[in-house]
């Protein structure tokens, strides 16, 4: 079965996860980021394809494979749309031996205590069934802790877990994500926090419940280990947060048993304007380089 082997390569192989999930309020950006100025597409349909000829030519260059490459987020329009001829899904594993997993959440909340919880997400129990049925592995959910408070903390983590939760009991594998802002004023006081809650969460999940965890790169190196170490935990993987790649990557090679799910780091220098030859050595070169990091 695929989730059976999907789950041993998650668990066991070295590599990382690509973040290819931009969703609507990041897309203008990734794209110009990528050499695609907003006035080459009008409107939403437009936007979203541009993206989806984006994230094609990064899924089906050749150095793009699942031997460095453990899984790939995909955002829910790339997961509907088709890559050769097949679900987008369903290409990363039967192709490219890349885990499939999905963004889910609909966006941030208002800044209350200090951080953003996640919008509610409307129709998740369809989601999840249409993600089930493409092929995904697993989902992922993104809230942001902006500063040490303790209320904010336990909202993000209470809110997590508990979708989570759900996430779970659709058959699916949770990557759970409270990204802790990279310039909070008092970033490792906030890490403290978050690395209590989620460890008092993973003590209660019940027994065979697996999640993954997403976890901004931490001041204090191997701060997440007792996460890692953690029985319930598939994986714990690092965002890149706005660090370079360059820095990314030496912050990550100093946490040992941690992975990357970088997004802008991984796609950083690309471009559409690039030959192919050029495009495959760009990719290439960043692939190698977190896949290194990820080794530690």
């Amino acid at each position: 079965m695929p989730f059976t082997q999907q789950l041993e390569k998650v668990r066991l192989q070295e590599g990382f996860i690509a973040a290819l999930d931009q969703s609507g309020g990041s897309t203008p950006k990734a794209l110009k980021l990528y050499g695609i100025a907003e006035s080459e597409y009008s409107g939403d349909e437009a936007m979203y394809t541009k993206v989806h000829e984006m994230r094609t030519r990064i899924i089906t260059d050749p150095a793009f494979n699942g031997d460095r490459i453990l899984g790939a987020i995909l955002f829910e329009n790339t997961m509907d749309r088709q890559i050769r001829g097949m679900g987008s899904a369903q290409f990363l594993w039967n192709e490219k031996r890349v885990v499939p997993f999905l963004k889910v959440d609909k966006g941030l909340a208002d800044d209350a205590n200090g951080a953003q919880v996640m919008k509610p997400i409307g129709n998740l129990a369809d989601l999840l069934a249409r993600a089930k049925k493409a092929g995904v592995f697993g989902t992922k959910m993104r809230s942001v802790i902006k500063d040490k408070n303790g209320a904010g903390v336990k909202a993000v983590v209470d809110q997590q877990f508990e979708v989570g939760q759900q996430i779970n009991k659709a058959g699916l594998i949770p990557i759970i994500e409270p990204e802790v802002d990279i310039h909070a004023p008092d970033k490792k006081g906030a890490e403290q926090q978050l690395r209590d809650g989620i460890m008092n969460h993973l003590d209660r999940l019940p027994k065979g419940q697996h999640v993954m965890l997403k976890l901004t790169l931490p001041e204090v190196d191997d701060f997440y280990k007792p996460c890692i170490d953690h029985p319930a935990v598939l994986r714990v993987v690092a965002l890149s947060g706005g660090y370079s790649r360059e820095d990314a990557n030496a912050r990550l090679a100093r946490n040992h048993g941690m992975i990357a799910s970088f997004s802008r780091a991984l796609s950083e220098g690309l471009s559409a304007k690039q030959s192919d030859a050029d495009f495959h050595g760009m990719l290439d070169k960043a692939i190698q380089s977190i896949f290194l990091a990820s080794r530690t």
